[in-house]
């Protein structure tokens, strides 16, 4: 039973991550990182059915307002507005692939969570808070899924998944330095699966997330203290 991290999405055309960084990072240090957001446009986006909407897009691909409002059980009023503010701020913009059309399809785009003077400002600790539960949950529910999927035996057995947990005492600079090095990979790769789904190539192509944290222990550290003091 794996879960291995592969390619996110071949076929979007946004950075390959839309989930918060490491606070302290920046876009200069890490070019691979997605577009940083501010605090106006993070209270922008933590509003219920506006996040519920950008999942839906990031996990099920591009959308109308009524597919979404169908989805998520909202009138397509609701859909409309939200996806317009949300627009407004960035987080998502029109679908290429569907020019034209009597209804705006749309595709969410990539962002990161980097501020680290936001991050820390009290009067932002609601939408700070609502915004890292939303990747908590995300990840509980996307590996629940799997896990589900693999009891029942759906889940194919190729080798193209896993779930893996390592610990190791480091620096801050060796922990930078392994963040850069992953981050590189990834866009190595998501971008080759990117083009390659852009020039036909198709066949066996699934929708994959792909997740990567590095944090300290909290505990080891308040232990490591104690053991010196």
């Amino acid at each position: 039973m794996a879960e291995r991290k592969t390619v996110e999405d071949p076929s979007a055309e946004t950075a390959p991550s839309d989930v918060p960084v490491p606070a302290g990072t920046s876009s200069e240090e890490h070019p691979h990182r997605a577009r940083p957001i501010g605090s106006e446009e993070l209270k922008a986006f933590t509003h219920p059915l506006r996040m519920a909407m950008y999942g839906a897009l990031r996990d099920y691909g591009p959308a109308t307002a009524t597919q979404l409002a169908r989805r998520l059980g909202e009138s397509s009023g609701q859909t409309s507005y939200h996806l317009r503010q949300l627009e407004r701020h960035g987080f998502v913009e029109d679908d290429p692939e569907h020019e034209g059309g009597r209804e705006r399809w749309w595709r969410s785009v990539s962002f990161s969570v980097e501020d680290r003077v936001m991050i820390a400002d009290p009067a932002q600790e609601p939408a700070v808070r609502a915004m890292f539960d939303l990747v908590v949950a995300e990840r509980v529910r996307v590996l629940t899924q799997f896990f589900d999927a693999a009891m029942a035996e759906v889940a194919d057995d190729d080798e193209a998944a896993i779930t893996d947990t390592t610990t190791a005492a480091m620096t801050k600079a060796e922990a930078k330095e392994m963040i850069e090095a992953v981050g590189v990979l990834l866009e190595e790769h998501t971008e080759r699966a990117k083009a390659r789904a852009a020039a036909g190539d198709h066949e066996g192509r699934r929708r994959t997330r792909i997740f990567f944290d590095v944090v300290p222990l909290i505990d080891g550290l308040a232990d490591e203290a104690a053991d010196k003091g």
